[in-house]
């Protein structure tokens, strides 16, 4: 079943206010338990683990961010003063 736009905007809001601050917690949480238990990465080992990791967070909620910021479809079909 295909979220409507409403309910897409109120996720996405959801997962940005809540979601990603507790995601990038798991990833800083990550890295420092790499740092601990094998030691520093290399600096562009580090820059790559954290990219890989900035990236990965969006691919599962790639359908619920598409479009948001667009005007809703339902609504607005066109600009009144182009109607006939």
């Amino acid at each position: 079943m295909a979220l409507s736009y409403a309910a897409r905007r109120r996720w996405s809001l959801l997962i940005l206010l809540v979601g990603l601050p507790v995601y990038i917690v798991a990833a800083v949480s990550l890295t420092g338990w790499i740092d601990a238990r094998f030691g520093r990465l290399p600096f562009i080992a580090e820059i790559a683990v954290y990219v890989v990791l900035g990236f990965l967070w969006m691919l599962p909620f790639r359908a619920v961010f598409r479009g948001v910021g667009k005007e809703d479809p339902e609504t607005a079909k066109g600009r009144p003063e182009d109607r006939p």
